[in-house]
């Protein structure tokens, strides 16, 4: 039985029953509360999307609040992995829950992920077998890119944006991302935000926003 995650979500600025639905992913150590404030942002550009930002599944092991997805204690790449694909398939099931209760179907739906959520984004929905409209991350990596040509099973669309002065996540990681899975097939833009650190610039923002916009509007 998978535990179910639960967090924060708000109504789409159009009214009515949501026709999109934009997932949050929020980082390590914070909860959903942390990202569900993008939606002011840019509920008026997808004005027909719902916005929910599940808390992870694990509480934070390194501070005495907050969650997260998997443990950064051991760094290296075969513990994270396990980290990884010990949360993926929560994440998996939720997403299949929440466009279940809609009546939506992958293609209406957009995860979006800050550093661990980005992380988490691209390892779940890349995987999933059909393509969501979009995978949005910010300030994070690919996780196991060795092992993506074997595990891929859809290309929906990436925007990826790093700030050039990241201390937490390189930002040298988007760019091996990007060609990761560009070697993959997978279409993918990037965006470097000069000069910011670990968080979304306004420059970023706009842009997330406006990917949105683009993928939610593509023919299905």
């Amino acid at each position: 039985m998978l535990m179910d995650l639960s967090g924060p979500s708000r109504p789409p600025v159009a009214g009515g029953n949501p026709r999109r639905l934009v997932i949050l992913l929020h980082g390590l150590g914070a909860d959903g509360n942390d990202l569900i404030g993008l939606q002011q942002y840019w509920g008026r550009v997808v004005p027909e999307a719902e916005f929910v930002s599940p808390n992870a599944p694990f509480p934070c092991d390194m501070a005495p609040y907050g969650h997260q997805w998997f443990s950064a204690r051991d760094r290296s790449p075969p513990a994270v992995l396990a980290g990884v694909r010990a949360s993926a398939p929560l994440l998996d099931a939720y997403i299949d829950d929440e466009l279940q209760k809609r009546g939506l179907v992958d293609s209406d739906a957009a995860l979006v992920g800050f550093s661990q959520g980005t992380m988490m984004s691209l390892f779940v929905g890349l995987r999933r077998e059909k393509p969501l409209a979009g995978i949005l991350g910010y300030s994070g990596r690919l996780i196991a890119a060795d092992l993506l040509a074997g595990e891929l099973r859809s290309r929906p669309p990436v925007l990826l944006v790093h700030g050039t002065d990241d201390p937490m996540v390189p930002f040298e990681s988007m760019a091996q991302a990007e060609a990761t899975l560009k070697s993959a097939g997978v279409p993918v833009e990037t965006l470097a935000c000069v000069g910011v650190g670990h968080s979304i610039d306004p420059e970023g923002l706009e842009r997330g926003g406006r990917f949105l916009r683009e993928v939610f509007s593509a023919p299905s």
